[in-house]
């Protein structure tokens, strides 16, 4: 869901903030999107209300990054017994005009697929930011 629709309350609005100056701390030249998703019905079927989702897009393709566009979801589960909902990891992935280009999930094994990964020093930075985005959550991480 929405970052900026996800933003209910101040202590998760300062999480989202820091998630995104995080981002930018590594890429500055990254501009942030709080509503990655469009408001229709065919795209409010695909979204999960399970994460908070932000969007990120260099001013061109980013050859190191082998993207233009980053989309992170941070997902989450509710607790029945604590009645707590906690992050479970993060789902990061980079777009170009062909679309989806890779994927970095944070459940299981850290580990970049797709057509073209980022070059080495760039999966370094992504998976930092990942994990620092988790701590924010307070989650172990790898």
């Amino acid at each position: 869901m929405n970052a900026a629709e996800q933003a209910r309350n101040i202590n998760t609005a300062t999480k989202i903030a820091a998630i995104v100056n995080l981002f930018k701390a590594e890429f500055p030249d990254l501009r942030s999107d709080l509503k990655p998703w469009k408001n229709d019905p065919d795209t409010r079927d695909l979204v999960d209300p399970d994460s908070i989702d932000i969007g990120f897009h260099f001013p061109g393709v980013s050859r190191s990054s082998q993207c233009r566009s980053l989309l992170v979801q941070i997902r989450f589960h509710e607790d029945p017994v604590e009645r707590q909902r906690r992050a479970i990891g993060i789902e990061l992935a980079g777009y170009d005009h062909r679309g989806q280009q890779w994927r970095l999930s944070t459940v299981e094994r850290w580990e970049f697929h797709g057509n073209a990964a980022p070059v080495l020093e760039m999966q370094d930075k992504f998976k930092r930011c990942c994990r620092e985005s988790l701590e924010l959550f307070h989650v172990e991480s790898s």
